[in-house]
């Protein structure tokens, strides 16, 4: 999380997730984007095999299941995600502020007071909460007010 940005940060959780990371801002100050979702788009029967879903909304719903689907361990650690051949991020179709929410982090006890969670309202790849919303309690409309 320290490295250059633009690069992937792999770490492993609670003995048995890996998650990643979009390193974020300059060499030596610890600043990313945890990756908490995406809408699997190519390569599907390999993120079903590796995930034992075939439900294409729970391939990707979640930072482990994400790695899981995308095969990513610690030997992706460092990997450039600008010029990367394995994995990469690339611009999207942009989203208006209007549909981005934004919230709480999941699965936390400390630091709910942070809206540090944002995600497209109505994105049905988007990791949900125990009530199967992809909303939470408290969530809001807009940009962080951070």
């Amino acid at each position: 999380m320290f490295g250059e940005p633009g690069h992937l940060y792999v770490y492993f959780t609670y003995g048995m997730h890996f998650c990643m990371n979009a390193v974020t801002g300059p060499a030596g100050e610890g600043m990313a984007v945890l990756l908490r979702a995406a809408e699997p788009i190519a390569g599907l029967d390999e993120m079903q095999e590796r995930r034992l879903r075939s439900k294409v909304r729970e391939l990707c719903s979640g930072p482990a299941k994400l790695c899981q689907a995308f095969g990513v361990d610690r030997s992706f650690d460092g990997t450039d995600l600008v010029r990367g051949a394995d994995i990469w991020i690339s611009e999207g179709t942009p989203v208006a502020r209007s549909l981005v929410v934004v919230g709480p982090r999941v699965g936390i006890r400390v630091g709910l007071e942070h809206a540090w969670r944002f995600w497209v309202d109505g994105d049905p790849y988007v990791s949900r909460d125990r009530g199967g919303r992809a909303t939470s309690r408290s969530a809001r409309r807009g940009p962080s007010t951070r």
